[in-house]
C-alpha cells in the first residue's frame, strides 16, 4: 500500500505530465517557504502560475476541489508573494491554478483564486 506521500508524488507527476501536454512550462516543483509549500511553480502564457495539486482516491471526504479551504489558500498565497519577491519577479502577472485529481480524472483549474486587492488574501 502506497503512503500518503507517495500518491502525493505520483499526483503532482501526473500534474506535471498534463500541465506540459497543455503548454506549461515547468520551473520548479515543491517550492517550499516559511508559509507552506507551493506544488509547481510554471510558465503559461505570460503569467507565473502557482499551481496547487490534489489528489483524491475517493469522492467520500468531497472531491479533490473541497480539500482547498481558506487556510490553505491563504498559505498558497503567501507563498507565492514570497516566491514573486525572493526571485524579484515584481512586474510579473501571476494566477493561481489548481489540478484535481479524483481517481484516474484530472482537471486544471485556471485561475482558480484570486487575491483581493490590498488583502493579501
Amino acid at each position: 500500500m502506497a503512503t500518503k506521500r507517495e500518491i502525493g508524488v505520483e499526483g503532482e507527476d501526473m500534474a506535471v505530465k498534463a500541465l506540459k501536454k497543455k503548454g506549461y512550462k515547468i520551473i520548479e516543483k515543491n517550492y517550499r517557504s516559511k508559509f507552506g509549500e507551493i506544488d509547481i511553480v510554471a510558465e503559461d502564457k505570460g503569467y507565473l502560475v502557482f499551481v496547487e495539486v490534489k489528489r483524491r482516491s475517493s469522492g467520500s471526504f468531497g472531491g479533490p476541489f473541497a480539500a482547498i479551504d481558506g487556510k490553505k489558500k491563504e498559505h498558497i498565497i503567501r507563498s507565492a508573494q514570497y516566491y514573486l519577491k525572493s526571485h524579484k519577479c515584481f512586474n510579473r502577472r501571476a494566477r493561481f491554478d489548481v489540478v484535481g485529481i479524483d481517481g484516474e480524472k484530472l482537471k486544471i483549474i485556471q485561475h482558480a483564486f484570486i487575491v483581493e486587492e490590498g488583502t493579501g488574501r
